[in-house]
């Protein structure tokens, strides 16, 4: 099987393009043929040439709007079966988003499925679009751990006794990162061991320089960069806490991560977080401000965060996820031959 996976072209650490390339991996390891592409908003004839020179079997569209459009600009005429994952943007913002929901509609409508990672995302949307039922797909999500090593305290200068709350999300405006400063302000001057640190690439310029800004202001927070995908699951083994304050999430590969790794999340309750963080389990999940610092200044104490250092290596084997996509993508296959 010959499969092209579209995701909108973004910095190789994005949630997106680590997703594509567990994808990418597992299928080749089953002995298909797996190319990954990337896409902008602005059509530039190149996915139409890879689908071309490639000749795909069936395509991935990671992204309904930012990988959907260009599909349909450019190559949605070549009559090739496609199946569309869903992301937490297409979910909880495209599809409600006047200038996305058309589109969107008519990129599902192409699809022989639509795939989400999240359950209770699931559900939700089989509630609020009964027309996706019959396509609507639950794809079990799997972790791949990186191995390469990173010790995040020696290279950014943090020292042993310092507890270190990461926050790894790309830079921009859907992730709350300049709201989780502000809130994380109580909690500094509660303790001077508390560091809130940010790492992920730069996906907005204009809110990147807001967060940079916000942080050279508080010298209890830093800036780590983008960390490489392979040294992730190295670097979170270095912090104390994960944090995620998104507005909305599918399913995000660093709290997947740290519930395999066993380090305590502290998350928005949403339900993209809400399907890996288990309340008092492996985790903490909160409601606004007030709740937010009341746990974080909880798991400053060491017995409570070893109380949720719950490490759960079995818990999103790749096996599963690779072997239900490839079973999609081989109905979708028999399904535009007509069998």
């Amino acid at each position: 099987m010959r499969v092209l996976i579209v995701v909108p072209s973004q910095d190789p650490v994005s949630g997106n393009w680590v997703t594509a390339q567990r994808f990418q991996q597992g299928l080749v390891q089953q002995g298909h043929q797996v190319t990954l592409q990337g896409v902008s908003l602005q059509p530039q004839g190149s996915l139409r040439r890879q689908v071309q020179a490639f000749a795909p079997d069936v395509v991935l569209l990671l992204h309904a709007y930012r990988s959907g459009r260009p599909w349909l600009e450019e190559a949605d005429d070549l009559a090739i079966p496609c199946v569309v994952l869903l992301t937490g943007t297409d979910v909880n913002q495209g599809l409600d988003d006047p200038e996305q929901c058309d589109l969107i509609g008519t990129v599902l409508q192409h699809s022989a499925s639509v795939l989400v990672q999240n359950p209770l995302i699931a559900d939700g949307l089989s509630a609020g679009h009964p027309e996706l039922s019959a396509k609507l797909r639950i794809l079990p999500p799997g972790v791949t751990l990186g191995t390469a090593p990173y010790d995040l305290r020696d290279q950014h200068a943090l020292a042993m006794e310092q507890v270190i709350f990461l926050c790894p999300a790309g830079l921009r405006p859907v992730k709350g990162l300049v709201e989780l400063l502000e809130m994380s302000g109580k909690v500094a001057a509660t303790s001077p061991a508390f560091v809130l640190a940010f790492c992920g690439p730069s996906l907005d310029d204009v809110y990147s320089r807001l967060l940079l800004a916000a942080i050279a202001g508080r010298p209890w927070a830093r800036y780590l960069g983008a960390i490489p995908a392979e040294a992730m699951a190295s670097a979170m083994r270095g912090v104390d806490v994960i944090v995620n304050n998104s507005q909305s999430e599918g399913l995000a590969n660093a709290l997947l991560e740290a519930a395999v790794v066993g380090i305590p999340i502290l998350a928005r309750r949403i339900p993209g977080n809400a399907t890996v963080v288990r309340h008092n389990v492996n985790g903490l999940l909160y409601d606004g401000e007030e709740e937010f610092q009341h746990f974080a200044l909880q798991l400053l104490d060491p017995c409570k965060r070893r109380q949720l250092a719950c490490p759960e290596p079995e818990r999103y084997p790749t096996s599963l996820e690779t072997a239900e996509l490839a079973t999609i993508f081989q109905e979708a296959i028999k399904t535009a031959a007509g069998g």
